[in-house]
């Protein structure tokens, strides 16, 4: 998660000759600011043309010629409308996405307020007196609020935010994160930064105006292969807006002082209630900084996201549930390997090479040896996903909890051990189970939340029954309806309503 970087030689090349100027023009030429230029270049070329075309238009109105007159109007107002078109959104977006990359928001403080009540008293008083020396005062307190913007401002620029995340977080679970806060400049410090979240707290769905992307088409009312005008246009809609995903960070890292070219971080602890995705797209760097007048905000895009898996604490549920399963699982494995499962009494059907001679002797009575047969401790967990509404949301995630406890704990065992939701491929890894546990929801296939694709009937599709694998399936449906060819070779967990979770043994 730390990620790496290349470093470069530490010792110059003195053979390598530096690069020609065409060389670095061709590199210029390919860049994104040489785009920007000609863009720009081309606007002022297409201006001057159109600026030189209105006034000999305005001179061939003189001379009393009316044609020509026409002609250079008409070419003046199309070159301009072109340049309008072409050139100008293309410039305007540069210029959007550049100041939404500084941007920054001013919240003013307690402080602040007070003091701008005293400004205008003293001002008002100075209207009234006409003292100079009051005069003086309030023309010192406002180069204070400029320069309280300026300095706060200057703090915050270039400063570079990096937010490293632990790659597997489970619910419930404390893990740590690491903010790292870089400063290159090469003189100027910065002074109290705070590291913040820029995430409004909204729950409701509310409803906000919008610009949409549309086409200008006339005429209006024709099919799009008849009409001969189509053009790129903007229109304002109220639309609904659903609220983000839970954010990652919520909490603040403050740095009292950060010297010029070097890094500073501070460690923060994460505790996520809830599985789920979360995301952060941006973070803001704020500060007070010199006079507490203002809080200035900069925003930094930084998008951050975590999957949390459901939660893996050792529940009551899990308790009860583990006995029954390793004594069933135990009791599916006996058969004929290496490994001595236990010494019982021979039956007709046993073969002599397994008698156990000596506990023969001690017992009187013929014993054999049986062993754990080794190709068959396979265990297969199984989420047979049920439909929405057949249970409630508190027991669907008690359900999903029970699921990734039993795949934590199986998976330290002595045995092959795989995991299938319904819609995915069965896998072998835990890590890859758990992400579709996070993000699973009633009648989805597990690979992304919120695309319903619920199937008619989840127990055929995982194919339990086409493998050797002891099941644990964890579902929804009543007794009755579950396939009794699975019964032999299958634990089944009931996901109920009530507070307990309801097993049934093979």
């Amino acid at each position: 998660m730390l990620g790496s970087e290349e470093v470069g030689s530490a010792y110059a090349n003195p053979l390598k000759s530096p690069p020609s100027v065409s060389s670095r023009l061709a590199q210029w030429l390919q860049s994104a600011s040489a785009e920007v230029w000609v863009k720009f270049l081309l606007a002022l070329v297409g201006l001057g043309l159109a600026f030189a075309t209105a006034l000999f238009s305005t001179v061939s109105r003189d001379a009393g010629n009316v044609w020509a007159t026409v002609i250079l109007a008409s070419s003046s107002l199309l070159i301009a409308t072109i340049v309008g078109l072409v050139t100008v959104p293309y410039l305007a977006r540069r210029v959007a996405v550049e100041r939404l990359r500084e941007s920054f928001d001013y919240d003013i403080t307690r402080a602040g307020i007070i003091y701008v009540l005293v400004t205008i008293v003293i001002a008002i008083a100075a209207l009234n007196t006409g003292n100079n020396l009051l005069y003086i005062v309030v023309a010192a307190m406002l180069a204070a609020i400029l320069v309280s913007g300026i300095v706060s401002a200057w703090v915050l620029r270039w400063l570079e935010l990096d937010v490293r995340l632990p790659e597997h977080v489970f619910a419930g679970r404390p893990v740590a994160g690491r903010i790292v806060l870089h400063n290159p400049r090469r003189y100027l410090p910065s002074f109290s930064i705070r590291v913040i979240s820029t995430r409004k707290k909204r729950k409701k769905a509310t409803k906000q105006w919008q610009w949409e992307a549309t086409t200008f088409a006339f005429p209006f009312n024709r099919p799009k292969e008849q009409q001969w005008l189509r053009l790129p246009d903007r229109r304002l809609r109220r639309v609904l807006v659903v609220p983000p995903p839970p954010g990652i960070f919520q909490g603040m890292a403050y740095f009292p002082f950060l010297p010029p070219q070097s890094d500073a971080s501070a460690d923060l602890e994460l505790r996520f209630d809830q599985r789920g995705r979360y995301r952060e797209d941006s973070f803001g760097l704020a500060t007070r900084f010199p006079f507490a007048f203002l809080t200035k905000t900069r925003h930094v895009s930084l998008p951050r996201e975590v999957l949390v898996y459901p939660r893996i604490d050792p529940t009551d549920e899990v308790f009860e549930v583990l006995p029954l399963v390793r004594g069933e699982w135990e009791s599916f494995v006996r058969g004929r390997g290496s490994d001595l499962y236990m010494i019982r009494e021979y039956l007709p059907e046993d073969s002599a090479r397994h008698v156990d001679w000596k506990a023969t002797a001690k017992s009187g009575s013929l014993k054999v040896r049986e062993f754990a047969r080794e190709d068959e401790r396979k265990l297969c967990i199984a989420f047979d996903n049920p439909e929405p509404g057949r249970i409630s949301e508190r027991a669907y995630e008690k359900a999903v909890d029970l699921t990734a406890s039993l795949a934590w704990h199986f998976s330290t065992q002595e045995a092959q051990v795989s995991f299938v939701v319904p819609g995915r491929p069965r896998t072998r890894d835990l890590h890859e189970f758990l992400a579709w546990l996070a993000v699973i929801e009633p009648g989805t296939t597990g690979a992304e939340s919120g695309k319903n694709a619920p199937s008619d009937d989840g127990l055929h599709e995982m194919n339990l029954g086409g493998s050797d694998d002891y099941n644990i399936v964890i579902t929804a449906r009543q007794r009755g309806s579950l396939p009794t060819a699975l019964w032999n070779s299958s634990y089944f967990i009931f996901a109920a309503d009530d507070s307990a979770t309801k097993s049934a043994p093979r």
